[in-house]
């Protein structure tokens, strides 16, 4: 998609339609603890399906979360019926669900790291996910029109964050969109650091912006800011 050091794609909001609830982030803060940091870190059941301060509290499908937003990507990305989507970070295939019923002739595909979350998949998507890790994503060069990953890259530390990204830019033949925990002020920051579970690479927007670069990452990009 891009050469090391050149031009970085869009930031464009490509999540605006998908339901956000007001978190309560001093009271997270003040009951997170590292060790829950820990164990959300191992990405199994109870990041999803566990207690509220190990993750989701219970990851289930609901089809207010997506569908809005699979027809954002859909029409802003120009994508055609039969096109060939990944997401890096799928989760049990909520969003790959909802993007088959909305194109059914459509390529969909899935990684990501937990094992519990594949195992639990939706049972329509399990043909399509499997585990894998985003620092080395087994496919061909230029295999999907559309890349996606959300609050996924950030997981990994700084070095492998940028190899993940450069694996992003690899796979893609057209376009790719990721959103990465991130900050533009110092309110956003001390929400961050309150809010925090499970990314080990965050900063502030310019600064990831220099690490697209830096990785020869091209695609479009947002931020997700704990508010």
């Amino acid at each position: 998609m891009t050469e090391t050091g050149s031009k970085i794609g869009r930031e464009i909001n490509l999540m605006d339609r998908y339901p956000r609830s007001k978190r309560p982030i001093d009271e997270r803060a003040m009951l997170i603890t590292e060790e829950h940091r820990k164990i959300a870190r191992r990405f199994e059941k109870d990041f999803f399906d566990g207690d509220r301060l190990y993750g989701y509290g219970g990851y289930r499908y609901h089809p207010r979360f997506w569908k809005e937003t699979v027809m954002r990507f859909r029409d802003f990305y120009g994508l055609k019926p039969d096109a060939a989507v990944l997401d890096v970070g799928c989760g049990k295939g909520f969003m790959l669900h909802d993007f088959k019923e909305l194109m059914p002739d459509m390529t969909v595909a899935g990684i990501d790291v937990s094992e519990y979350a594949i195992e639990n998949a939706m049972e329509t998507m399990k043909p399509y996910v499997r585990v894998g890790n985003a620092k080395d994503l087994p496919y061909e060069e230029n295999s999907f029109d559309l890349v996606i990953s959300i609050n996924t890259v950030h997981n990994l530390p700084p070095e492998e964050c940028k190899r993940s990204l450069r694996e992003l830019a690899r796979v893609s033949r057209a376009h790719a969109f990721i959103i990465v925990d991130a900050w533009r002020n110092d309110a956003e920051r001390d929400s961050m650091m309150k809010w925090n579970l499970t990314a080990l690479t965050y900063s502030h927007a310019d600064d990831w912006k220099k690490l697209f670069r830096e990785a020869g990452y091209g695609g479009d990009y947002y931020w997700f800011i704990a508010e």
